[in-house]
């Protein structure tokens, strides 16, 4: 065809070098592009996923305040539904002079509640009277208040609605002025035994209602 001495030969495949690198480069910069706008959109849908996990995870969390004789005092994040047996799991577990003998470990948690478990030497230097009233109040639903004040605030909120004690539900009971976790229990307890109360006297029946203590609620309840 053409006669192509050696140097024309050399220019020719020269120009079939770059013409391929062309062709090379322009065929890897397209597809370099397109796997980075893949990537780009797949770490963005990641990213949302991850959002909606890490939202969804937080909707099914709470957080509880757990202190006194346990071996890890501090904030948990528990599942919702937990009780206060998950909360002194998730702190290690109680001390050896820990004393849950009245404490409801089925009690249902709420986020921002606070517990303090105690510990025996505590219930030792405690009356009966003052023991059964304080250790029942070892829950706590806001930050700061302790045992007293919180019987403080308890009558101070019922001066202006009374509890229906043959209706009511055991956060309602435990409203109450010495009526912790334990004790509404027992009320419901009763209730399912033995019927309504006819009367509020006959709460005094329930195991661990004295008269002092019915005294400090008579004012609140109802019984109808």
């Amino acid at each position: 065809m053409y006669n192509l001495n050696k140097k024309q030969k050399i220019i020719l495949g020269i120009l079939v070098a770059i013409v391929a690198g062309f062709v090379c480069y322009y065929v890897y910069a397209k597809d370099e592009g397109a796997n980075t706008v893949n990537l780009e959109s797949d770490l963005a849908i990641q990213e949302e996923m991850t959002g909606q996990e890490e939202e969804q995870h937080s909707d099914d969390r709470i957080l509880v305040h757990i202190s006194g004789a346990v071996n890890k005092e501090g904030i948990v994040e528990l599942k919702i539904g937990s009780r206060i047996a998950d909360a002194i799991d998730k702190a290690g577990g109680i001390k050896e002079d820990a004393d849950i003998e009245e404490i409801n470990l089925a009690y249902l948690l709420e986020d921002g509640m606070k517990i303090k478990i105690p510990n025996k030497q505590e219930k030792d230097k405690q009356s009966d009277t003052v023991q059964e009233e304080n250790i029942e109040n070892y829950v706590t639903t806001s930050i700061g208040v302790s045992n007293v004040s919180k019987e403080e605030e308890k009558s101070k909120d019922m001066k202006s609605e009374k509890v229906n004690i043959n209706t009511a539900t055991q956060t309602e009971l435990e409203t109450l002025p010495g009526i912790g976790p334990s004790t509404a229990m027992k009320i419901i307890t009763y209730r399912k035994e033995k019927g309504k109360f006819m009367k509020k006297e006959e709460i005094k029946e329930v195991s661990g209602i004295g008269e002092s203590k019915y005294n400090k609620i008579k004012d609140l309840i109802v019984a109808k």
